[in-house]
């Protein structure tokens, strides 16, 4: 089991600015790359960045390139998501997720191939 506990949403202006950070616990030498996702009302989840949990791949959903940053502290197992120029249609609540390495190949992107889910933390930006 791997738990996670996101923070650090909130309000803020456009063009403004938040860190969200991900604690993970327990059986965190099983993860393989974590990811952040995130759900506004009315819509699917979709896919925010992620990174390989031992170095590696960094991605990030074209609508928050350039603007967002993940990053990872594998000695405190944290994962952060640094927002700037954020814009209205960036809120939402967002997740943080965990892939296992019993998950074998995975789609990054994919919502489905995540083991473990955070209970989210909401962001709200203001025009």
């Amino acid at each position: 089991q791997v738990q996670l506990v996101e923070s650090g949403g909130g309000l803020v202006q456009a063009g403004g600015s938040l860190r969200l950070s991900c604690a993970a616990s327990g059986r965190t030498f099983r993860v393989n790359a974590m990811g952040w996702f995130r759900q506004a009302p009315g819509k699917e989840r979709e896919f925010v960045a992620s990174i390989r949990w031992r170095g590696g791949g960094i991605y990030y959903a074209d609508s928050v390139k350039g603007r967002f940053t993940i990053s990872s502290d594998n000695a405190k197992n944290m994962v952060y998501l640094q927002m700037n120029s954020l814009k209205p249609e960036d809120t939402a609540v967002y997740y943080c997720a965990a892939i296992t390495l019993s998950s074998g190949s995975y789609d990054y992107w994919n919502a489905h191939d995540y083991d473990y889910w955070g209970q989210g933390t909401q962001v709200t930006v203001s025009s």
